[in-house]
């Protein structure tokens, strides 16, 4: 009976969790699995991508291509998230973590806005560990 009890208050919490939780659960994956695809849909309009050294603003189209050459030299091994936090106005958050890719360690920084409740990123980097 308690367990039945539990799992009725608890419902509601999980029911009602922010979608932006399922989408930053979404966006790790995704570069976990080195999938361009999943993670270039939470790309906004104008990123900016910097891969080691190589640092620019580009259009989504173009940080797609980036991104997917740098799985495909680097094929992910492993992610795992090592921060996250808020802004205090709740209108960004951003993501740190590590990734081994290709024998390679990087340290992967994510700036993303927060938009009608959807995650956007505006920034992305892999720099060597």
């Amino acid at each position: 009976m308690k367990n039945l009890v539990f799992i009725l208050f608890l419902l509601p919490c999980v029911a009602f969790a922010p979608a932006t939780d399922a989408s930053m659960s979404a966006i790790s994956d995704a570069i976990k699995r080195g999938d361009v695809e999943t993670l270039s849909k939470y790309f906004d309009a104008d990123v900016e991508v910097a891969v080691l050294d190589d640092e620019d603003m580009y259009a989504k189209a173009e940080a797609k291509g980036i991104v997917k050459k740098f799985f495909a030299e680097y094929q992910p091994k492993t992610f795992s998230q090592v921060h996250q936090g808020t802004s205090k106005g709740k209108d960004s958050q951003y993501l740190i973590g590590n990734l081994v890719a290709g024998g390679t360690t990087f340290r992967v920084y994510l700036y993303m806005k927060v938009s009608n409740g959807n995650y956007l990123i505006q920034e992305i980097r892999f720099d060597k560990e």
